[in-house]
């Protein structure tokens, strides 16, 4: 048994002329205000790749306590990488 006019779609809604509202696939742009990060933003980026290759130099001149340690290049590198990653967000 064939059903009639229950799954045609109309010529209307498909189609290569067809607006993108009239299908339900426009997404309204984002407002100007929406794209800008917040001001603490930037000087965190600072802060962390400062704070990355300060504890990197100050380790293999041998000025922090408990003498050179792998911990301070990690902690230099985790810093470092973390500010690079929030770079990339960075609007």
């Amino acid at each position: 048994m064939a059903k009639t006019g229950q799954n045609r779609r109309k010529s209307k809604t498909m189609g290569r002329y067809v607006s993108a509202e009239g299908r339900g696939r426009y997404t309204a742009p984002r407002p100007a205000s929406d794209d800008h990060s917040p001001r603490w933003y930037g000087w965190l980026l600072i802060d962390l790749l400062a704070f990355g290759v300060l504890i990197i130099t100050l380790n293999y001149l041998q000025v922090l306590p408990g003498s050179v340690s792998s911990w301070y290049l990690v902690l230099g590198l985790v810093s470092i990488f973390s500010a690079f990653f929030l770079a990339t967000r960075y609007r």
